[in-house]
Parts: C-alpha cells; structure tokens; sequence
C-alpha cells in the first residue's frame, strides 16, 4: 500500500525557510515521480516543484524558481522541499505526490497517490 506523509511545515516570519519532507512507504522512489503542489484558501491546487524518477530532472513553477529546491535521498526514502527566502504568498497546505514512470509533471491531475499536507504559514 503506497503512502506519503508529509512533516516539516509551520509558522515563519517573511524572509524565513522551512524543509518540508515526503517520506514513502509501501514503494520506493527508484520508479516514481515525485511532485510538491500547494493549495490557498480559496485557490486551485497548484504545482510547485517535481522530480524524475529516471534522470534526477526538476521542475519549478516561476513563482519559486530560484528559492525552492526539491531533492530526494533514496536511503531515507525522503522527497525534501527546501524553501528560502519565503513570502506571506506561499502561505497554504503543502501536498507531495507520487506516480509511477520516468517522466514528472507539474499537473495535479497526473498524479496517483498523495499525501495527507503540512500546513505551512508566512507571517509576521
């Protein structure tokens, strides 16, 4: 049985990082694609970051470019999301996601198993 749990979310002042992690079991990340999505009060769930499975390769939505990365250690069966540099827009419940294939995707709908979110809030 395939499940993520997600950890690592909380409250931090604007400027602040957080390290969210994914961890996996039931499956290893050899074969799967891994995707961080968020979602706001009132907003569409949206992709943020995702990695291949098959190439390492990572993807950014242009709103975090440059302050998140996203990262994986296949002995702890860990997905990380490492985020700097943080605003009040990033505010919202953070979901990891995974799908079997050597491709990745920033499309919510591309994706089977999901975990349960950390809620992460930038305030001062």
């Amino acid at each position: 049985q395939v499940q993520l749990v997600e950890s690592g979310g909380g409250l931090v002042q604007p400027g602040g990082s957080l390290r969210l992690s994914c961890t996996a079991s039931g499956f290893t990340f050899d074969n799967y694609a891994i995707g961080w999505f968020r979602q706001a009060p009132g907003k569409e769930r949206e992709g943020v970051s995702c990695i291949s499975s098959s190439d390492g390769s990572t993807y950014y939505a242009d709103s975090v470019k440059g302050r998140f990365t996203i990262s994986t250690d296949n002995a702890k069966n860990t997905v990380y999301l490492q985020m700097n540099s943080l605003k009040p827009e990033d505010t919202a419940v953070y979901y990891c996601a995974a799908q079997y294939g050597a491709s990745t995707s920033l499309l919510s709908d591309w994706y089977t198993d999901w975990g349960q979110g950390t809620q992460v809030t930038v305030s001062s």
